[in-house]
């Protein structure tokens, strides 16, 4: 092989990631990124102060909605941070939904015109929600403290959590996005699907709400599992984490990721073709 050459080949195995290929290009990673960022929030009025605007504008209306009309248990918890509590989870999916599901299609001329493993266009639109998430959480620990609440040890698995939400942002972000190649009608089925979705995830309200007998049903939406961990962490005792739904939640954030991998990596040799 001539020095300087590349020798393209096939992926082999079920999901075929090759994990050392994408380290190598961990700047080109970081690069679309940074420009996810800036680009989300160029010519706006108050730039990325929308990342903790938004989340604010929904907490007031579902606390007025489901805390003052409809009076739904918030768990001995102010509503408010109940409601912020989920919103980071929450907002964090959304965001990377929308910007990861037409990534390939922004970038249409990069992928048809250089090699790179195109896995890293999603991925980097999933990371760039990171910055949103980042500020919303100082904004929720800003409201923590003016209610007095101090989490417990079990912050120490706040992690744990995040990484149930970051799971399920990544495999939803590549079905859609290898989805949105070949059929553009995904970009006007994701706006729907988020909108959805905050009414049926336990965002406005406690998922202590739910009769028993459905939880399990229920904790099939992965981002269950993940908003209920982030309440029993930060804000302590007072809200209980349902085990079972918990695992439920966890399994189907691992299929979701599987079976996205899989499927991205499936439909990848066609994207510079269709695109």
């Amino acid at each position: 092989m001539i020095a300087g050459e590349r020798i393209i080949k096939p992926s082999s195995g079920w999901v075929g990631i090759d994990w050392a290929e994408l380290w190598e290009y961990r700047e080109l990673f970081g690069f679309l990124a940074w420009r996810d960022i800036l680009v989300r929030y160029k010519q706006t009025a108050v730039g990325i102060a929308w990342a903790f605007i938004r989340p604010l504008l929904t907490m007031v209306v579902f606390s007025v909605i489901f805390g003052r009309i409809a009076r739904l248990p918030s768990d001995g918890v102010p509503y408010p941070v109940l409601t912020f509590t989920a919103l980071l989870p929450w907002q964090f999916l959304a965001n990377t939904l929308t910007e990861s599901s037409s990534s390939l299609i922004a970038n249409a001329s990069l992928v048809s015109k250089v090699y790179f493993p195109r896995l890293i266009i999603p991925l980097s639109a999933v990371l760039s929600g990171l910055a949103d998430f980042l500020i919303s959480l100082a904004v929720l620990i800003g409201m923590m403290v003016w209610y007095r609440i101090v989490p417990g040890l079990a912050v120490l698995w706040l992690g744990f959590f995040f990484l149930l939400a970051l799971g399920t942002s990544i495999g939803c972000g590549l079905w859609l996005c290898a989805l949105n190649v070949e059929y553009r009608d995904v970009r006007y089925v994701v706006p729907f699907l988020v909108q959805a979705g905050l009414y049926i995830s336990p965002v406005g309200f406690s998922s202590s709400v739910v009769p028993e007998k459905w939880r399990l049903l229920y904790s099939m939406n992965p981002m269950v599992g993940a908003i209920d961990g982030f309440r029993w962490c930060l804000l302590g005792q007072k809200v209980s984490l349902y085990l079972p739904g918990l695992v439920l939640s966890s399994l189907v954030t691992l299929l979701l990721m599987v079976s996205g991998a899989a499927y991205f990596r499936r439909m990848e040799k066609t994207f510079a073709d269709v695109i």
